[in-house]
């Protein structure tokens, strides 16, 4: 197997990596990898710091792993291996009538990736997080040896492996469970929320299936915390023409992201969902993931890149995160891509990211006043007994971070056995030096 050298960023473009990569298409190629150079695996690289990047080092693409290995109409299992992305699921499914239990932001991302980050998403409160509806997997470690594992099977290291960040090995494939729906469009209703008082009670008294909160970071005073709840069930009827697909042919000049633009921007976006609110049709991919349809937009923060910080905080923090928002909302820095959502304590593995509480997510551009903001949003979170999530990181310290996470000693303990020579080590796992237990 071949090793290209290449250079690759996280989604945020800020850290980079310099790496040789393979890109193995079948499983006994991968096997053989792993047999001659162990080395951490990658998918389409979305999380948005330097969780998928192995500086100096071997890294393992998987996305050319992408089959579907079967399917049972009847009970929604399905197998697939590790590099299929999980929008082609809800593509492939939903006309079917069944679609993966949890979709993250971004139908980019690999089932693997899903996995070893335990990703949430807009039905969180219902549904828990992606490992809690894997079935079973199939874990190669850096011997090349396959495993399949599962929650009562080899049940610690599943635990290990589900949110673990891929230092327990290779996820080749996976069964997961499938849930029904009613077909391959959604029905949204948008509200409006007038300040962060109102939002929390939409998000604590929705009863909807999916719900997601677009909140106005730039908003001060009494308008604090506004924002627009949208709400989504799965039908089926006429679907709506596809939009078509956008990219951002370069990289934004600096202005394009200045507070008085942003402030602008996002007084638009709040008033055009009317006062009443509004119901309306969209395709599945067009809710779930809404960005996918502008390739690149990540250029939108110039050639500089930027930093997402995404924390949770327990229910009875939400005076906490009030303090962060006004704390963001004085600095002027917020892009237009934050998020308000609120979360259930599901969770499948012991570094997993969610827990019972609210989830908010802001996007920042890259500026030596925003890395600032953001160590105090995380002293801030770790203060309020919340975490951050490490898919979206790329600032943290592993002190702040091991505090947050109580399991992580058991983790750590995990790991050690299942790769002792430390050969999936990626640079997130180094900055942050998870393998160390304390």
């Amino acid at each position: 197997m071949q090793w290209k050298d290449e250079i690759n960023t996280g989604w945020g473009r800020v850290l980079k990596a310099r790496e040789k990569v393979a890109r193995p298409e079948r499983a006994a190629a991968l096997a053989a990898l792993l047999e001659s150079t162990p080395a951490p695996a990658a998918g389409m690289r979305r999380s948005y710091g330097d969780a998928p990047l192995n500086d100096g080092g071997h890294v393992i693409d998987m996305t050319r792993l992408d089959r579907i290995l079967g399917f049972d109409g009847k009970t929604g299992v399905i197998e697939v291996e590790g590099g299929v992305r999980i929008g082609e699921l809800a593509r492939l499914y939903a006309p079917q009538g069944w679609l993966p239990a949890v979709l993250p932001g971004t139908g980019f991302a690999t089932v693997a990736g899903c996995i070893a980050n335990d990703v949430h998403g807009k039905n969180h409160h219902h549904m828990g997080s992606f490992g809690q509806h894997v079935k079973s997997l199939t874990l190669l470690g850096p011997d090349g040896k396959a495993r399949v594992i599962g929650p009562k099977r080899s049940a610690n290291l599943f635990r290990a492996t589900v949110g673990g960040l891929g230092q327990t090995g290779v996820i080749l494939s996976a069964k997961l469970q499938m849930i029904p729906c009613k077909g391959d469009v959604m029905m949204v209703t948008e509200r409006r929320a007038e300040n962060f008082e109102q939002f929390l009670e939409l998000l604590d008294h929705s009863s909807a299936t999916y719900t997601v909160g677009w909140i106005d970071a730039t908003a001060r005073g009494e308008a604090l915390g506004r924002g627009i709840l949208e709400e989504g069930e799965t039908g089926s009827g006429l679907m709506p023409k596809p939009k078509k697909a956008r990219a951002v042919p370069m990289n934004a000049p600096h202005f394009a992201l200045s507070k008085p633009v942003v402030k602008l921007f996002n007084r638009a976006y709040f008033s055009r969902v009317p006062a009443h609110g509004r119901t309306s049709v969209k395709r599945i991919g067009e809710f779930f993931f809404p960005l996918d349809k502008i390739h690149d937009w990540n250029r939108l923060y110039g050639k500089r890149g930027f930093h997402q910080f995404q924390c949770v905080v327990p229910l009875e923090a939400a005076g906490r995160l009030r303090e962060m928002l006004e704390t963001i909302a004085s600095s002027g820095l917020a892009s237009p891509l934050a998020v308000l959502k609120r979360m259930g304590p599901g969770r499948a593995g012991m570094m997993s990211f969610p827990m019972e509480g609210y989830t908010l997510a802001v996007d920042f551009p890259n500026r030596p006043q925003a890395r600032l903001l953001i160590a105090r949003l995380g002293e801030m979170a770790e203060a309020a007994g919340g975490r951050i999530y490490l898919a979206k990181d790329s600032l943290a310290s592993g002190a702040r971070v091991k505090a947050m996470y109580e399991e992580h000693p058991k983790w750590a303990g995990e790991v050690a056995g299942a790769d002792p020579e430390g050969r999936f080590v990626t640079d997130l796992v180094r900055r942050l030096d998870l393998r160390s237990p304390a």
